[in-house]
């Protein structure tokens, strides 16, 4: 088979336009511009979400309860830390705990809140996040994963006993007491678990990352507030319960802190200030201002997509440039009709012969004026064009 090749107008042979690869201009984007893409926030993918929060759980609980059991040092911290509470005047987890504990009802419905809220308010924001704000869901949820992360560091070199534990202290551990199901900090339960991984409180780093994002993104003021009542009432639970001393939950929260300024160094920007939604076709237009700052974030928006459809002189169709306004003796064109692509259509003609076609003006040889009754913005013709021409020899007959 012969070499393609395509015909001009004229009628002459013309090669064919080279790869996009080849022609003036194309290259290959650097390494600085693909790290500029990937800080850009992107339409989530749900099997990529469901398999990296699975993943990443379960990478969490096995480092969480690899971390080695070192009992003595727990008991140890542990009692600093109620030391320190005590010396600061606020060592009231005792008294919380055997004051809520004699209302039975309500201590066994936190012990059910302690054991199930935690998973299944975390995984409804996710879900309400991909929903309703894609364009916030990746950075939000890189909060989450680096509050998580720096927790389980603070796990491996700050073992810490929780207060039903420890002995000679009095202490009530309410799951025990009650008879409740659910929690793997009690029970038969706490053979698999880490008994030892109370500082931080991803309870209070969790419930604060949710409560935080309902507050901010939430449309309806009775939502924020129960985002914002949230926190309050795990840090209530989880001292009642007799599972953390409350500075747990400075420790949880300072990582939240932490994983909050890791999202806005990414993003270059606070994850709720981000926008709502990412439109394909239109994301780089809208992304544009949250671009990190330098030749590189600009220069990656600047670039185009992969699967951008192309003109023959390889820039992108959302990027062509425009074709100079013709200057003939044909009727003016309005600008909205010269500035975009018109399809294939039919064009009556004033000599009465067969419809002239016009084509788009990019498959054209060269600038020549749009066909005669295009003058209209709707494509159809001129109403004075379509009036036939008078009859002047009947009009001569009559006069002799």
């Amino acid at each position: 088979m012969g070499e393609a090749t395509l015909r001009t107008p004229e009628g002459r042979n013309a090669a064919p336009p080279p790869p996009i690869e080849e022609r003036a201009g194309a290259r290959q984007p650097t390494v600085s511009e693909r790290l500029a893409r990937l800080r850009l926030p992107r339409r989530p993918r749900l099997w990529f979400e469901i398999l990296l929060i699975a993943v990443s759980y379960w990478t969490y609980s096995l480092i969480r309860n690899a971390v080695p059991a070192q009992k003595t040092t727990a008991f140890r911290n542990a009692d600093w830390i109620w030391r320190a509470e005590d010396q600061l005047g606020l060592a009231f987890e005792h008294s919380v705990n055997h004051g809520i504990n004699s209302v039975t009802w309500l201590i066994v419905g936190m012990n059910y809140y302690y054991a199930t809220l935690h998973f299944v308010v975390t995984i409804g924001v996710l879900v309400w996040l991909y929903r309703w704000h894609p364009g916030r869901y990746a950075a939000t949820r890189l909060v989450l994963f680096a509050t998580t992360g720096v927790a389980l560091i603070g796990f491996y070199f700050f073992p810490l006993a929780p207060p039903r534990l420890m002995p000679g202290m009095g202490f009530i551990d309410t799951v025990i007491v009650h008879h409740t199901w659910g929690s793997m900090a009690s029970g038969n339960l706490a053979e698999v678990s880490n008994q030892y991984a109370a500082m931080p409180s991803m309870h209070i780093g969790w419930s604060t990352w949710c409560g935080l994002t309902i507050a901010a993104l939430a449309s309806r003021r009775w939502v924020k507030a129960l985002g914002v009542l949230y926190p309050m009432a795990t840090l209530v639970v989880i001292v009642a319960t007799a599972n953390h001393f409350w500075l747990d939950a400075i420790g949880g929260l300072i990582c939240l802190t932490i994983g909050f300024t890791v999202a806005a160094w990414w993003y270059t920007a606070s994850p709720y200030q981000l926008p709502q939604h990412i439109a394909g076709p239109a994301r780089s237009a809208q992304l544009r201002r949250w671009a990190p700052a330098g030749g590189a974030g600009r220069a990656a928006l600047a670039a185009p997509a992969a699967g951008s459809p192309r003109t023959p002189g390889g820039a992108t169709a959302a990027h062509a440039p425009s074709r100079p306004a013709p200057t003939t003796d044909a009727p003016a064109v309005n600008a909205s009709a010269a500035s975009v692509p018109y399809a294939t259509s039919a064009v009556s003609r004033p000599d009465g012969d067969s419809p002239a076609v016009a084509t788009a003006p990019d498959t054209a040889a060269d600038d020549t004026a749009p066909p005669r009754g295009m003058g209209l913005a709707e494509g159809r013709s001129d109403p004075a064009e379509d009036q036939p021409a008078p009859d002047r020899s009947r009009s001569a007959s009559r006069r002799t």
